[in-house]
């Protein structure tokens, strides 16, 4: 069952919803994920509006996520809404349109994105292989648009 009402934008020391709950725009045009935030052995700061992924192996089963792009298996999990430190809780946006902090490097309107690649902890890069995680494809990338398809 998807969590209406909620303020995406929330960070907390404590896990107000369930590790893993989804949260849903009351139009139904976004989904986001209640995650924990991990900085990662780089000490990644979160910063909202850029990419994050699940952090190590065991991050996708235990809704951990990072910005810091070494600390991943290159599985993107979503677009941070806000600006959590180490060990706080946020939301992610999973699905739907979403303007993202950080420009693309590479590609053109309607490519399919994946943390594989990425040049900087944060971003997505346009896929190159198929073995790549897509987890969106690129809008008007002109604007920083993305439509997400991040992993429940």
């Amino acid at each position: 069952m998807f969590q209406i009402g909620i303020d995406e934008s929330a960070v907390s020391d404590t896990a107000d919803f369930n590790l893993g709950q989804i949260g849903q725009s009351e139009d139904g045009n976004k989904v986001w994920k209640f995650v924990k935030y991990d900085t990662g052995s780089g000490s990644v700061a979160a910063v909202s509006g850029n990419v994050c992924y699940y952090y190590t192996l065991d991050g996708y089963k235990n809704h951990t996520v990072t910005s810091d792009l070494s600390d991943s298996v290159e599985i993107g999990a979503g677009v941070l809404q806000s600006t959590p430190t180490d060990g706080q809780y946020c939301w992610i946006q999973i699905k739907g349109p979403a303007t993202v902090t950080t420009a693309l490097t590479a590609g053109a309107d309607g490519d399919p994105l994946t943390p594989t690649g990425a040049g900087a902890d944060g971003t997505l890069d346009v896929s190159a292989a198929v073995t790549d995680n897509v987890c969106a494809i690129a809008g008007d990338i002109s604007d920083k648009e993305i439509v997400c398809d991040f992993p429940w």
